[in-house]
């Protein structure tokens, strides 16, 4: 008998349908028979009810297993298939849809066989239908939305600028040449009353006049869009040009400066950009004109298409453009109606603009003379007069050669009043320069609010600097005055002459002319008879010569 062992001794079994008992004659069935190791074993005992209960539910459980994994399986197939069906059969009939919708959209475009409109063609077509809206529609959206565009584009500045408009003037540069050059500022003398009239003031974009010493006042022209072949008499720099030179990003042509203001300029960025006969640029651009009775100083004459030239040999005639202003055709709403503008100067000089509504321009009067060009013989004009106030300081480390007094510092920096006209209507105002040192930062004109800017009429503009404050010296009249009877006021004076000086101006012009002559540097240096070399185009000129230091003490 082999030896026995329990059905728990055996993890893996099977029980056998049949099987062989040793030394038994017959097969017999039996459940308690296994299989082991060593072979079949002998009936040693059935398992016990719980036995083959925990064995029934353990197959139960297996089968169940089994049962839920092939129903998940079916499922998961049956699903796919039956989606990828469903997508096809959708994309089928979306296909279908499309097809028809293009088919009946191309039938219709095309006027295919429709039965609505084969029958009544009558409707699709019809002249009165279609001459009726095609007539209105296209007249009166071109008669309501032509003027908008051209209103749009007419503001410019303050900041920017299209690149055919020269914001000097708000108006297209007139030519390439006058695009691609550089702002240009010449000063020409206003004292004493032998320099009267001047030649080349009406070319210029804008004109700054201003006080120097003893109340007298100087022109700063600015050139752009015009040029000059005869513009003068030049004279020299003070500080306030060394200001207009970084607002306007300029090139600056004037005859001399004093120790001080050279030591300045010889510091600054931009001394390349100077052009004068102290620095050895002489004839041309700068000529001598010499007249009977007129000083050395006041003979010396520029050509501002030369300077240009000798400013692009020395790469620095660039196209640059100075911000500030800002121009509009139409002038805003407000403003007092305002005729007749006079200043009188801290000296002896005063200036007054009278409006002329014909023309629309302003025409100046200067020291109680019609201001006439000495070339073209007409009166000077302006589209736009803007008075600005600011601080005048004497500067006693720095006085000027010629009159020995102490040089004027006009502090055009910051923020003070302004008034703007133009038209014949004046606007309170304010001019700002947020910074010094920025290129190209010209003044530019606010209302009190200091965000809303005043725009001016595109063209020539004077810039009047005054003292502060509550502008000094400043009159606004609404009516015309009447200026030495001239009987209109403020008309073209096209065959204008040059002021003639009464007999005591006269008397005190010689005296005067006497004490400059010998003052200035330039009579002081030069004291022989310069040598005449003559000019069919410009007339007799002298080669300006070249001192140590024009219009300074030696």
């Amino acid at each position: 008998m082999p030896k026995t062992e329990r059905i728990s001794n055996f993890p893996s079994f099977r029980p056998l349908k049949s099987a062989t008992v040793k030394n038994a004659p017959l097969p017999v069935y039996c459940s308690c028979y296994y299989t082991t190791k060593r072979g079949i074993g002998a009936k040693i005992g059935c398992p016990t009810l719980t036995q083959r209960f925990q064995s029934a539910i353990a197959k139960v459980r297996a089968l169940r297993y089994d049962l839920r994994r092939y129903a998940i399986f079916y499922v998961q197939r049956f699903t796919v298939k039956f989606l990828n069906r469903t997508a096809l059969a959708f994309c089928l009939l979306l296909g279908l849809f499309v097809a028809a919708f293009s088919s009946a959209e191309t039938a219709y475009s095309q006027g295919s066989a429709l039965a609505t409109n084969t029958r009544r063609p009558t409707q699709v077509v019809i002249p009165t239908n279609t001459r009726r809206p095609s007539a209105t529609p296209t007249v009166e959206p071109t008669a309501t939305h032509t003027p908008t565009p051209t209103l749009t584009p007419t503001v410019i500045g303050p900041v920017t600028y299209p690149d055919n408009i020269n914001p000097l003037t708000g108006l297209p540069y007139p030519s390439e040449e006058a695009r691609n050059r550089r702002n240009l500022i010449v000063k020409v003398s206003n004292f004493p009353y032998i320099v009267r009239p001047q030649s080349g003031l009406d070319k210029a974009d804008i004109v700054y006049e201003y006080e120097v010493e003893g109340g007298t006042t100087r022109f700063a022209a600015i050139y752009r869009s015009q040029g000059a072949e005869h513009v003068g008499s030049v004279r020299s720099g003070r500080l306030l040009d060394l200001e207009l030179v970084v607002m306007y990003n300029a090139l600056f042509a004037y005859s001399g400066v004093n120790d001080a203001i050279k030591a300045l300029i010889g510091e600054a960025e931009w001394k390349y950009q100077t052009i004068t006969p102290q620095f050895g640029d002489n004839c041309p651009p700068f000529c001598r004109f010499p007249m009977p009775g007129v000083p050395f100083e006041h003979t010396l004459f520029g050509n501002t298409f030369q300077m240009w030239q000798l400013a692009t040999r020395r790469n620095v005639n660039q196209g640059y453009i100075a911000r500030g202003f800002a121009f509009d055709e139409t002038p805003d709403e407000g403003g007092t109606p305002i005729n007749d503008i006079f200043i009188k100067w801290y000296g002896d000089q005063n200036m007054r603009w009278q409006y002329n509504p014909e023309d629309g321009k302003y025409y100046r009067w200067n020291t109680g003379y019609a201001h006439v060009d000495a070339i073209t013989g007409q009166q000077l004009t302006a589209d736009n007069v803007v008075i600005v106030q600011a601080y005048h300081v004497d500067r006693p480390d720095i006085y000027e050669s010629e009159s020995g007094a102490k040089t004027v510092e006009i502090q055009l920096w910051g923020r003070e009043k302004a008034i703007v006209c133009r038209e014949g209507r004046c606007y309170e105002g304010v001019w700002i320069r947020r910074s010094r040192e920025r290129y190209g930062t010209a003044l530019a004109l606010f209302y009190p609010d200091g965000q809303t800017p005043i725009k001016l009429k595109p063209g020539q503009t004077w810039v009047q600097v005054v003292r502060c404050c509550s502008m000094f010296g400043v009159e606004l009249n609404k009516d015309y005055v009447d200026v030495f009877g001239t009987g209109t006021p403020a008309a073209a004076t096209a065959t204008a002459r040059a002021p003639r000086l009464p007999p005591e101006a006269q008397t005190q012009q010689a005296f005067i002319t006497n004490q400059t002559s010998t003052a200035s540097a330039a009579t002081a240096q030069w004291h022989q008879q310069p040598t005449l070399t003559p000019d069919l185009s410009r007339g007799t000129l002298t080669p300006t010569p070249t001192p140590r230091s024009v219009g300074q003490l030696p």
